[in-house]
């Protein structure tokens, strides 16, 4: 599902990811641990499009992202990105909009939805993740968990095939990381693969099917950091 090859990205004279191979196969939840400055979030800003590497390959799906250090055509990026979702750690929901229109705004502008089509996934999505009563609620009126499930529907909105986490479980209170990996768990049974950065080891070993630690800009192979 995802396939990411020879990665490498600088910073001016600072070399942060050094050269990263990563596979994560159909349904698989692979959690990347490790210090902090280590490369884990320019890794998920990479294959997310949001950082340009400067060398090796990401394959989503069979589809090239960049295929050594040269990028996918604006039409073909296009394509591809629907395939990968991202759940962010502060969640970054609209605040002025309610939770419905935080979920259709991504499916009417990238799939093309009618705006009823949009919904009706929206509702769906919600009674799935057991908010289809918060609807009309806005953000600011949510708890950490509820905000959590609004930021993951609405990453499900578009039908990504691989989803990216950048530390789900920084901004809950502890007794919610529970639930949280439930959910992801849920998710993966139907296919989705899943990248998770966190620094939570408990969270880590909870919700995962294979760890790796990164440090220094390199997956440290056989080695699990803990805090």
């Amino acid at each position: 599902m995802l396939n990411v090859s020879g990665i490498r990205k600088k910073f001016g004279n600072t070399e942060v990811l050094k050269g990263i191979d990563l596979k994560i196969a159909a349904g698989e939840i692979l959690v990347i641990v490790g210090p902090s400055g280590g490369g884990k979030t320019t890794l998920l800003r990479c294959i997310n499009t949001l950082e340009h590497c400067d060398n090796g390959s990401i394959e989503i799906d069979g589809k090239y992202i960049c295929k050594d250090g040269k990028y996918a055509d604006k039409k073909a990026m296009s394509e591809i990105r629907k395939d990968i979702g991202l759940v962010f750690q502060s969640f970054n929901l609209f605040p002025h909009m309610s939770v419905l229109e935080n979920i259709i705004e991504a499916p009417q502008r990238v799939l093309g939805l009618s705006k009823n089509q949009a919904i009706k996934k929206a509702e769906e999505i919600l009674g799935f993740l057991g908010l289809g009563d918060k609807k009309n609620n806005y953000p600011f009126e949510l708890s950490g968990g509820q905000k959590q499930r609004v930021a993951i529907g609405r990453a499900l909105a578009l039908e990504p095939k691989i989803m990216c986490f950048d530390e789900p479980t920084s901004a809950l209170d502890p007794g919610l990381t529970g639930e949280v990996a439930n959910l992801i768990k849920s998710l993966s049974n139907t296919g989705m693969g899943m990248l998770i950065i966190t620094h939570d080891m408990d969270f880590a070993k909870n919700v995962s099917t294979r760890i790796v630690s990164m440090k220094e800009g390199k997956i440290q192979e056989g080695l699990i950091f803990e805090e």
